[in-house]
């Protein structure tokens, strides 16, 4: 195929290319129309007019608000305008502005008044965030950086008017202040090193507010606590600074040096310095307690003073962790006997919540109360004691001399409303030679107790060797002992054994004595009641008949009972009366048992 049939094939792609290049082109120049897209806006340049009074801006104008020729205040919307033609209007497209959530839009004006006498930025206007260019100068908008700024958002801004820069967004973290120095507005009094506090302002974002309030440039007594902040870096800069901390166990003294002349608090008595009231320049009667405070620190010093008990050292290289003994050394003194000497000293001493204000009003710190008083004080008064006696002397009465130190440092801190609450001498380091000569005389002392003591354990040892020797025979001893207790004790036992059964038959012999004796008596009673009961019966009995025949009976009732035998085998004679009878019994009874016997054959 030659070339004109392939152009002839392909014309029409050809016609549609060029017509998609060149149709804004075509639409510009013949129609004067202009399409905007959705994300832009159009910054118009009107080129030339040919005909009226406004034919060209006034002088030192920029933007034209009244048709002249040049950049024109009112930029074009995203979509179709018409009536621009590309022979007397250029327009330029430009994206819309954005500030990002993290930054804030500082703005700078290419046209406008001119800037207030004594201005730095231009004052602010009511302008839709710079939106609407031609409301910016017809409200007396002033050209040079501005003293709003844009938040975070998207805007469209006739970018051929203002200049759009993006700064951070300002973050204070958690217990940390920031420290403001603006740059505009009133000059600060004469004699003021910082501008007082000014409200509604919020927070220095509202420039123009601050500046309308009276406001001054420079640095700023009120600080900003933590939080997020759109404040204009060409308005004010921010120092960030760790809050004011008073920790547990002290207070902080304010020292002002902003504020109103304050009237003294302290009267007549104290004439060291002036305390005034909280929020007066100088130094507050009332001190902070222990925590954490939102204070400017070019504006305002606290004065940490420890309220616990304070241990200073005079030793050379030895520093508590306040590091207020970080400069005192060793104290040297000289004896009444020429000796040169180092003793360390350690002083406590505590400072009433409520006088520190006055200690802080004399001294202006602690360090100062230290080199100025205490070290001069303590120092002089061991100097002086030293010389009232020599190094021994000094060394016995160690304990003395800490009393007395402490009862004259006590009356000489009084004055400076500091308790001396101790006073405590610790290591003594008298001359070389000296302490050489103790020495030898001490070692020597020792020597002696040594020989003493060898003697006593030479001692020791003798009577050792005795009590081992003792200990040998000891169990012999021992056995001879206790032969000698056990036959003690058997002599001793038949002894008593004798003894008991001597007493047992004297107690028998006794018994049966007594029991011999209580049968006798047993006995007689019986007898004697028998023989009364029978004595009774008889003389019954001879009552009741007569005597003669009684003793008769009796007699016979005898003879019977001892088998003699009444009538005779042969009777010799007899009258047979009853006295013969009688006869013949008593007969028998002289016979005795012999005659019985035979009288019974």
């Amino acid at each position: 195929m030659d070339l004109f049939g392939w152009v002839g094939q392909f014309g029409w792609v050809v016609a549609l290319f060029l017509l998609v290049v060149l149709h804004k082109a075509i639409l510009r120049y013949f129609f004067g129309t202009v399409i905007v897209a959705k994300d832009q806006i159009g910054i118009v340049n009107k080129k030339w007019v040919l005909f009226g009074k406004n034919r060209t801006l006034p002088d030192g104008a920029i933007v034209a608000l009244n048709g002249e020729a040049g950049i024109q205040a009112d930029a074009l919307a995203p979509g179709i305008h018409f009536g621009l033609w590309a022979w007397q209007y250029a327009v330029a497209l430009a994206p819309f502005t954005t500030i990002d959530k993290n930054q804030i839009g500082i703005v700078e004006a290419r046209d406008g008044k001119a800037l207030s006498s004594g201005r730095v930025l231009a004052r602010a206007v009511e302008c839709n965030s710079f939106q609407n260019a031609r409301m910016f100068l017809a409200n007396g908008g002033e050209r040079g950086p501005q003293i709003s700024i844009i938040p975070p958002g998207t805007y469209r801004i006739n970018t051929g008017l203002f200049t759009v820069a993006a700064a951070e967004v300002l973050e204070i973290p958690d217990n940390q202040v920031g420290i403001v120095t603006t740059k505009d507005g009133a000059p600060l009094d004469s004699g003021e090193i910082a501008g007082k506090a000014i409200p509604g302002h919020n927070m220095y974002q509202d420039g123009e507010r601050f500046i309308a309030a009276g406001g001054h440039k420079g640095l700023q007594e009120q600080v900003i606590l933590a939080g997020r902040y759109f404040i204009n870096p060409r308005f004010a800069t921010v120092e960030i600074q760790p809050m004011t901390n008073v920790p547990i166990a002290n207070v902080g003294v304010v020292i002002a040096y902003v504020g109103a002349e304050g009237q003294d608090q302290t009267g007549d008595s104290f004439k060291h310095g002036n305390l005034v009231k909280k929020g007066q320049k100088g130094v507050w009667v009332d001190p902070l307690d222990p925590g954490k405070y939102p204070i400017n620190p070019y504006t305002h010093k606290v004065e940490v003073v420890p309220t616990a008990n304070i241990v200073l050292n005079w030793a050379t290289g030895k520093s508590e962790a306040h590091k207020l003994d970080e400069r005192l050394s060793t104290i040297t003194v000289r004896s009444s006997d020429g000796f040169t000497f180092n003793l360390d000293v350690s002083q406590i001493i505590h400072v009433p919540r409520n006088d520190a204000p006055k200690v802080i009003a004399r001294f202006g710190t602690m360090a100062n109360l230290v080199t100025q008083v205490l070290e001069p004080t303590i120092g002089n008064y061991f100097r002086n004691a030293a010389q009232t006696s020599d190094v021994i002397e000094f060394l016995k009465q160690r304990t003395e001399r800490q009393r007395q130190a402490k009862e004259a440092i006590q009356a000489a801190l009084v004055e400076y409303n500091v308790n001396a609450i101790d006073t405590l001498i610790g290591d003594i380091t008298p001359p070389e030679a000296l302490m050489k000569t103790l020495t030898d005389r001490k070692i020597a002392e020792q020597e002696q107790v040594t020989y003493k003591t060898q003697q006593l354990a030479e001692d020791s040892r003798k009577d050792l060797q005795q009590a081992r020797a003792m200990a040998d025979t000891q169990a012999r001893v021992v056995d001879a002992e206790r032969s000698v207790s056990i036959a003690d004790f058997a002599a001793q036992a038949v002894v008593k054994q004798a003894s008991g059964e001597a007493q047992s038959k004297t107690i028998n012999a006794e018994a049966d004595a007594k029991v011999i004796t209580t049968v006798g008596n047993a006995q007689a009673e019986k007898t004697k009641a028998v023989g009364t009961a029978e004595a009774d019966v008889i003389k019954l009995k001879i009552d009741s008949m007569e005597s003669g025949n009684y003793a008769a009976v009796q007699i016979a009732t005898a003879l019977a009972s001892n088998h003699i035998k009444l009538v005779p085998d042969i009777q010799a004679g007899g009258g047979g009366d009853q006295g013969s009878l009688i006869n013949v019994l008593i007969a028998k009874m002289l016979q005795g048992p012999q005659g019985r016997e035979k009288g019974g054959e």
